[in-house]
């Protein structure tokens, strides 16, 4: 009966005393090095594939430590933004979604924001913040279970911004009423780059941003 090489591996990783019995099949067993045309043996192509596994590690660990620093950046900066949003709480009441746009402007280096709330209370219904909303626009914001993030295909939202043509990339971020969970308004992120929000970019950040948003601004809501 013909061995095949399913059963050979299957021996051989089942009885791995074979190559104690046959140890000159280590140096005498030649392979093709996948890191150039030159022919190795066992035992360096398996010093070949450690060295492999550990670059790989390598690589993964230095990738966390990056993304570890670039977490700690952006918690610093959603602090400092924190901060100022709490600070401006003290003034106008509205004036504070002009403010906490300019904030997270600085904070973050967005280039242009815009920030949408309803139902607001009567004294604000005219403001620029209350008003220019569809329902089509506020029933997609109440249909979004988490941030929007990516190209921008032409949202009404993104037509609140300064300059909607410029807005290449789009972060849409659902604001929620922190007493009765309603949504209570659309904060949007806007840049030229394209690649500045991407589909595949984690939404933690934004989620707090939502949430800080949120308990500034329900203040601002009709009873």
């Amino acid at each position: 009966m013909e061995l095949s090489e399913h059963d050979l591996a299957a021996y051989l990783a089942a009885n791995p005393e074979f190559f104690e019995r046959h140890a000159e099949l280590l140096t005498t067993v030649q392979l093709l090095s996948p890191h150039g045309n030159r022919a190795v043996s066992l035992q360096e192509r398996q010093m070949e594939m450690l060295r492999d596994k550990m670059r790989t590690l390598e690589h993964r660990l230095a990738a966390m430590m990056r993304n570890a620093v670039d977490n700690e950046t952006l918690a610093g900066k959603l602090l400092l933004w924190a901060r100022d949003v709490m600070l401006a709480q003290q003034g106008a009441p509205e004036q504070l979604p002009q403010t906490l746009q300019d904030t997270l402007k600085s904070a973050f280096d967005l280039p242009m924001t815009a920030l949408k709330l309803w139902p607001v209370r009567e004294a604000f219904a005219a403001l620029d913040f209350a008003t220019g909303v569809s329902e089509d626009a506020k029933t997609f914001a109440a249909s979004l279970a988490a941030p929007f993030v990516g190209p921008n295909p032409g949202f009404e939202a993104a037509h609140w911004l300064p300059d909607a043509q410029m807005a290449q990339s789009l972060a849409l971020i659902p604001l929620q009423n922190p007493h009765t969970s309603m949504c209570m308004g659309l904060l949007v992120l806007a840049s030229p780059d394209s690649q500045r929000f991407t589909a595949d970019m984690g939404t933690d950040f934004l989620n707090h941003i939502s949430q800080l948003a949120s308990a500034a601004l329900v203040g601002l809501l009709a009873r």
